[in-house]
């Protein structure tokens, strides 16, 4: 899988919507360069943050990773 991804192709890779990728790179300051996401620029703020992920993203596995 590529590293730089759209957030669609994020949000389909971790199974949540679009516009929640969106505001989880605002909140955890995650550039959006181009268009394009870092997959483990992003995850690594998620895991970092020590926040409650299914907070953030309701409805959603807080377990879910990325391949």
């Amino acid at each position: 899988m590529a590293v730089h991804l759209t957030p669609e192709e994020l949000a389909d890779a971790v199974g949540v919507k679009r516009v929640d990728i969106i505001a989880t790179c605002i909140q955890l300051g995650v550039p959006v360069y181009q268009g394009r996401i870092d997959r483990t620029l992003f995850q690594a703020a998620v895991e970092g943050s020590r926040m409650d992920f299914d907070g953030v993203l309701e409805d959603h596995d807080p377990n879910w990773q990325l391949h």
